[in-house]
């Protein structure tokens, strides 16, 4: 069977690896250009280009995925499947091409969470489980016919990037698995049911500061986790940013009544916010702007904080400027 391989960050590197391991023939494989990062702006290839050329395999790279010389050079190639993990949108010009069709690897239980970050909304939203699912593309985003899914628990102090780990090893499996069905020849589909569809869009970083005034503490929690690593969950404090990666759920609330949503208490070398419903969170990992990422006892003995100190929440258009400078 040959294979064209579809894909750009860390999140699709164990699926190539796995059909490699398993010999199947990557007659090609299409990723994203190269990006200035740094402060040096230089060249950086994606994850997929380095391990591909690591192992010897053609690479495309395309600008434009409907670009007559992309499509023809696929059609040249023509491939029997094409497998699409952590890509761009196909156009129906290429994922009609292959004769066994074009499957993708996504990262939540279809439908739910369709779009380009289904790890962290399912935090964010407070899932329990979540998984892997394997389907035919077709010209509606992640709506094709699901071939297979494979389940996952969500623990309660996951962050995004713990999930992501998982999850990309057992898309691994699931696809190796898929391409195996297809093999035989007796696939068998299931319809999405567009009822229980729901939307995991890309996150924009003025969409992560945390409004401790209107979010409860279980929300602090997965809206913090939901986000950690990357791009980080964050609030103001003094006018700097400060981004938060892990926090704790416990079981007291504000002693003090007079503390508001958005104010801390410093109990010894520990870090507790009160959230909207009073409850308080424990911030366990933290980074002021221009610093490096610390635990919070760590912090403490070199930032003064007291409580009754305040995180601060700015209005979205101040905070879009403030991004903007970053």
């Amino acid at each position: 069977m040959r294979i064209i391989f579809m894909g750009t960050p860390e999140f699709a590197i164990p699926s190539l690896e796995v059909l490699l391991k398993n010999g199947y023939e990557i007659c090609a494989v299409v990723t994203a250009p190269d990006e200035p990062k740094g402060r040096g702006y230089k060249l950086s290839p994606p994850p997929v280009k380095v391990f591909a050329l690591q192992n010897n395999l053609k690479v495309l790279q395309p600008q434009n995925l409907k670009d007559p010389n992309f499509i023809n050079e696929i059609k040249k190639i023509s491939p029997d499947l094409i497998v699409v993990v952590a890509f761009r949108i196909l156009p129906k010009e290429v994922f009609s091409i292959p004769p066994l069709g074009t499957i993708n690897v996504h990262a939540s239980l279809l439908p739910k969470y369709r779009g380009a970050a289904p790890i962290n909304w399912a935090i964010i939203n407070g899932e329990k489980e979540t998984g892997v699912t394997t389907f035919f593309i077709d010209e509606k985003v992640d709506a094709g016919n699901i071939i297979l899914q494979k389940k996952i628990e969500i623990g309660q102090d996951e962050t995004a990037g713990e999930l992501h780990d998982k999850l990309a090893k057992l898309g691994a499996e699931a696809l190796l698995e898929t391409v195996k069905i297809i093999q035989t020849g007796k696939v068998q589909t299931v319809k999405q049911d567009e009822s229980l569809a729901t939307p995991a869009p890309k996150i924009k970083k003025e969409m992560c500061q945390i409004n401790w005034t209107e979010m409860k503490a279980e929300h602090v929690h997965n809206f913090v986790r939901g986000l950690s690593p990357n791009p980080g969950a964050f609030t103001f404090l003094n006018g700097k940013i400060l981004k938060i990666y892990r926090t704790k759920l416990v079981e007291k609330t504000s002693e003090a009544a007079d503390l508001k949503p958005g104010q801390i208490i410093v109990d010894g070398d520990s870090i507790f916010a009160v959230c909207s419903d009073l409850k308080l969170v424990q911030i366990l990992e933290i980074q002021i702007e221009g610093k490096k990422k610390l635990k919070s006892e760590e912090f403490l003995r070199g930032y003064k904080l007291k409580t009754g100190d305040n995180f601060e929440v700015i209005e979205i258009n101040e905070l879009r400027k403030i991004l903007k400078r970053e």
